[in-house]
């Protein structure tokens, strides 16, 4: 059940948008095994001028940028998933931004179940409902 918080640098884009969030959202399926159902996606863009990487505005150095907050249950995935899913997200958004500059980060927040849910009821809660 992650929610996924990503920024865009850049103008607001429709098909951007849609097109970032499925291939995110695609991934965190495919590789940390997250159920569709239950992810929820906020977008958010930031103006270029307003985006600084080496205290320096995107506008004066160039291409495009983004940052990723993924909050998943602690100890739902392995480092070398995580790792994975670093590499396959910064991969796949290089695709859709032209100049993707390097330092785009991917924050993947594990978050302690007893801590973290929705609909009311915490990770663990729904865990030991589980009976597992």
């Amino acid at each position: 059940m992650p929610h996924i918080v990503l920024q865009l640098s850049g103008p607001r884009d429709a098909d951007l948008s849609r097109q970032a969030v499925a291939t995110v959202n695609q991934l965190t399926e495919q590789v940390l095994g997250k159920l569709p159902e239950v992810m929820a996606t906020t977008l958010q863009y930031i103006a270029d001028e307003d985006w600084f990487i080496g205290g320096q505005p995107l506008s004066e150095v160039g291409g495009s940028a983004f940052h990723l907050d993924i909050s998943i249950t602690d100890e739902t995935n392995t480092k070398a998933e995580k790792a994975r899913f670093i590499k396959e997200v910064f991969q796949a958004l290089s695709a859709l931004r032209p100049g993707l500059h390097e330092t785009s980060y991917v924050h993947l927040i594990d978050a302690r179940a007893a801590a973290y849910g929705y609909g009311g009821h915490t990770q663990e809660w729904r865990h030991q409902q589980a009976g597992v």
